[in-house]
């Protein structure tokens, strides 16, 4: 039976947020054959979350016994998947009805294919949802082709929190990125310069707005330009060098 993996990096305060996120997961329907495996992984030195995360007999919590950061968190959560494929679910979004199943379908029809971005609304704290526009266009995205945006702006046109990838893609690129913030968006920069994919029309997903979002922390802020460079050179790197990878090798139901 295949397995989709959802792979969430948290930390104790996330709690009660975490368990939305855990509840939008257990109202999916995935297709006939399919199987949901939520891999969580905590950091900091003192655990928390695993009462949270025991209501959910899908879920798979790993610990990190100390403060890593979200990209060694992500990435020790990435040795846990078991499934081909990984949909990342941060910690205090949700998932919409269908939002899986969307993002397998993709796969099904388009098997070349390595990632599928999705389309998202804000979530704002009275519970309104606030659309955005969308930078890029939907459907089918040559490898290489969505980096041209990326070159001349500070991020891709899609959000990387709400991406599904092949897990062995993921891997072969080193995982994510030891920047101190935009780890996400290097890794998805480096995958979309030598691998096709898609971006849904469809909103399967909603960005939760709050002033604790990491995003709107001091450190990201400082350390964001220096996180911009990084993006950028590995890009111009992959360019110089003429990297390529081959066709994706579909397993089991895709």
């Amino acid at each position: 039976m295949p397995v989709l993996s959802v792979l969430t990096a948290a930390h104790a305060g996330r709690g009660p947020l975490l368990a939305a996120a855990g509840e939008s997961l257990a109202a999916q329907q995935l297709p006939i054959g399919w199987r949901l495996e939520w891999v969580v992984q905590e950091d900091g030195p003192s655990p928390h979350l695993a009462e949270v995360l025991g209501q959910f007999p899908f879920a798979r919590l790993g610990t990190n016994n100390g403060q890593l950061g979200i990209a060694m968190t992500r990435n020790l959560a990435l040795t846990r998947v078991s499934g081909e494929l990984v949909h990342v679910l941060d910690s205090d979004d949700l998932l919409l009805p269908g939002a899986l199943a969307t993002a397998l379908a993709a796969f099904e029809r388009h098997p070349e294919i390595h990632w599928v971005a999705a389309q998202a609304d804000d979530l704002m704290p009275d519970g309104a949802r606030v659309p955005y526009p969308l930078a890029f266009r939907t459907g089918y995205v040559r490898a290489g082709e969505i980096n041209t945006f990326t070159a001349e702006h500070d991020e891709p046109p899609i959000s990387c929190a709400g991406l599904t990838a092949r897990t062995a893609t993921l891997r072969a690129l080193g995982g994510y990125a030891a920047n101190p913030c935009s780890e996400d968006v290097a890794l998805f920069t480096a995958m979309a310069e030598l691998t096709p994919g898609w971006i849904t029309p469809e909103i399967t997903w909603l960005i939760r707005q709050h002033e604790r979002r990491t995003t709107r922390g001091e450190g990201w802020r400082r350390l964001r330009a220096a996180s911009v460079a990084m993006v950028h050179q590995r890009l111009a790197a992959q360019r110089s060098v003429g990297l390529r990878l081959g066709a994706a090798q579909p397993q089991g139901g895709l």
